[in-house]
């Protein structure tokens, strides 16, 4: 399993630095503007499947359902991905800024078991939920496809998936986002 994120990882970091030259410089393209600034999720929008109980890296039972009308920000990721642990940080800081506005980060680590995921939590001083995802295609393939790490999901309070970022994004574009599912 580990080796089929690698080449998935590969090829997505392959893909992401292919696209670079053509991106918008602001990050943003007029239609992400648009659907940030609404507030609300696009029409066609699929609903998150929480209906699911994952261990944390401690072993206690996460309830998805538990965080219904919450913004959710749902992130799978490893250890060893090199662009997640560039975007941990921000995120950490993002959970910090956003906590007592009623938005959650979740990690789901898609190939690590718990006892590499503690002093990799510390060292990164995550501060938000890590969810074992070893063994639980499941759970990838409900909010998938997820062909890559990281994909990080945005969850509106009424429980619908109202963005995917396959790939990492830049914290401006999340903090809009955010704000726009608030």
């Amino acid at each position: 399993m580990n080796k089929r994120w690698i080449l998935a990882g590969v090829a997505v970091l392959g893909l992401v630095l292919a696209m670079l030259p053509f991106m918008p410089s602001s990050g943003d393209s007029p239609a992400n503007i648009e659907a940030s600034n609404s507030g609300t999720c696009d029409e066609k929008a699929k609903p998150a499947n929480f209906d699911f109980v994952l261990k944390d890296m401690d072993g206690k039972d996460v309830h998805l359902a538990d965080f219904k009308g919450k913004v959710v920000l749902l992130n799978f990721w490893a250890t060893w991905c090199g662009p997640c642990k560039y975007e941990i940080p921000m995120f950490v800081e993002l959970q910090e800024k956003y906590r007592d506005r009623g938005v959650v980060f979740l990690g789901l680590s898609v190939d690590d078991p718990p006892e590499k995921l503690k002093p990799f939590a510390t060292q990164y001083k995550i501060n938000y939920p890590i969810l074992v995802g070893n063994g639980r295609d499941d759970v990838q393939e409900a909010f998938g496809p997820v062909w890559g790490i990281p994909v990080t999901f945005m969850i509106s309070r009424d429980g619908k998936i109202c963005r995917r970022h396959m790939g990492l994004a830049t914290r401006d574009q999340f903090m809009k986002e955010i704000e726009s599912l608030l």
